[in-house]
């Protein structure tokens, strides 16, 4: 497991140091699948079997990893969305480099990571199923919204942090400092869901 991580950090930090001077809309190596052609992503959904990647970056910019044209996966932007899912056994890596992305909803058993440090004015996380996240924000309001058996670890701070939770669902907060926090959770007892508002 840390030879596939430290493997992919080494792919991620050599992508980072290349320099890709291409018009074409799709650049396509051995090692990742470059669409250039996607911009104004301010949302991203995922499904499916996906290990996505988030960074802040002056221009939009998706890197997809496995060989991306060989593989059943859809990547698609419409709208400010982008919409991300593979059902293989295999996860399919996708780093997303964005300017103004405001929000990222995670279903399945995907997962999104961050690169660095997010810092945004607002900025929405939506877990679901069996979805995993862990971030490193710094913003002014951060909304977490973690459902059914989702995880969520969080580092960094908000000024504001709003939490929205299953009984089921886990989150490690102990890493992130907010000013402020509004927690509103769910708890399923015989079938009968009741909330429990706190700050």
């Amino acid at each position: 497991m840390k030879i596939k991580i430290l493997t992919l950090i080494a792919v991620l930090v050599t992508v980072l140091g290349a320099n890709n001077a291409a018009s074409a809309k799709t650049i396509t190596d051995d090692a990742y699948t470059l669409l250039n052609d996607i911009s104004a992503i301010n949302k991203i959904e995922v499904h499916g079997n996906v290990e996505l990647y988030i960074s802040d970056a002056n221009t939009d910019q998706v890197k997809i990893y496995n060989k991306y044209y060989a593989e059943s996966a859809l990547v698609q932007s419409k709208n400010g969305v982008l919409r991300i899912s593979s059902y293989k056994t295999e996860k399919l890596v996708v780093w997303v480099s964005a300017n103004d992305l405001r929000s990222v909803s995670v279903f399945d058993n995907s997962t999104v990571k961050s690169f660095g440090n997010i810092s945004k004015i607002e900025f929405a996380v939506d877990l679901h199923n069996n979805a995993t996240a862990q971030l490193n924000l710094a913003a002014y309001q951060v909304n977490l919204s973690v459902k059914d058996n989702a995880t969520a670890a969080l580092k960094g701070n908000a000024d504001l942090f709003t939490l929205k939770r299953d009984d089921a669902a886990s989150v490690k907060s102990a890493e992130f400092a907010a000013n402020y926090t509004f927690e509103n959770k769910i708890i399923f007892t015989a079938g009968i869901a009741t909330q429990q508002i706190g700050m």
